[in-house]
């Protein structure tokens, strides 16, 4: 695959060119999930707050209401938050630079004039610092061309963890992105019940910790939130708890189609190997360590 297919299938995500805008769409989806967790009932390990891939961003998929359904898609294509209800109302926000304080008073104003009323826990969940959304004047950054590149990587990243996952026919979690640690996930269970988890994390009940926790479980994560995790053209994966006593472990993929121009025969076969190809590869191989590990 040419060097410039791989930059535009699988961008670079540096992220220290994109914390800003990092950090404030951190918050923006925190306020578009908390609407999703408000409205949604509760199912096991919190699987009713994600977030969903969609070919142009995230959407929270369809949110009872009453009798009525409403979406709210990222559409990270065309830079717009689309609100759409199932009646036909449609609202239609522009994503820019902009303080969460603004856009969260933005999607409460776009809901109310389709008809719905929410209220939610505006203290963000999974960070020390946090600032209410309808007083947080600090996080107002938004880069388009990161914001897209961010969505490009999830994509590509969930295209992986739908061909790891459909190797499983036990328990297992869908593919889909938690706005609290703000990264994609895919969890396999072992079927066995795990010790307590101690909890601690900011902002989050224990009590909301230790459920999603209560059995051993592998996880495949790609995180966005650390410069460590972000490195170009990489994919990290973490696998914590199952089986018990093993703790997370980090696994990045960086294979030989990432790499410079070949010099050799060898490595110029090295370099027609698909990404995705290899990257399933590597997380088969991540899963099958820790397995081995835990026996």
């Amino acid at each position: 695959m040419p060097a410039e297919s791989r930059d535009q299938v699988w961008p670079s995500l540096e992220y220290a060119n994109w914390r800003d805008t990092c950090a404030t769409l951190h918050m923006w989806t925190q306020i578009v999930g908390k609407i999703r967790m408000t409205l949604t009932p509760w199912i096991n390990h919190s699987w009713h707050v994600t977030l969903y891939l969609t070919a142009r961003g995230l959407t929270t998929s369809p949110i009872p209401y009453g009798s009525n359904a409403f979406e709210i898609h990222f559409d990270f294509i065309s830079h717009e938050l689309r609100i759409l209800a199932n009646d036909g109302g449609l609202q239609v926000l522009e994503l820019k630079p902009q303080s969460v304080a603004k856009f969260y008073g933005a999607v409460m104003g776009a809901l109310r004039q389709l008809g719905i009323t929410v209220e939610i826990n505006t203290t963000p969940n999974e960070v020390v610092d946090a600032i209410p959304f309808e007083r947080d004047e600090k996080h107002r950054s938004y880069d388009p061309e990161y914001a897209n590149r961010f969505w490009r990587v999830l994509l590509q990243s969930e295209r992986v963890f739908k061909e790891f996952r459909s190797h499983f026919c036990g328990k297992c979690s869908p593919v889909h992105f938690f706005w609290g640690s703000f990264d994609l996930a895919v969890t396999r269970f072992s079927g066995g019940p795990a010790p307590p988890h101690p909890g601690g994390i900011p902002h989050l009940p224990d009590a909301v910790t230790r459920e999603a926790y209560s059995q051993e479980v592998s996880s495949l994560r790609r995180r966005q939130m650390r410069r460590f995790f972000n490195s170009p053209k990489a994919l990290m994966m973490q696998l914590p708890l199952w089986p018990i006593g093993i703790g997370p472990r980090l696994w990045k993929l960086n294979p030989p189609c990432f790499q410079d121009p070949p010099k050799t025969p060898r490595q110029s076969e090295a370099a027609t190997v698909e990404p995705i190809v290899a990257a399933t590869a590597l997380c088969r191989r991540a899963f099958g360590v820790a397995d081995v590990m835990g026996r």
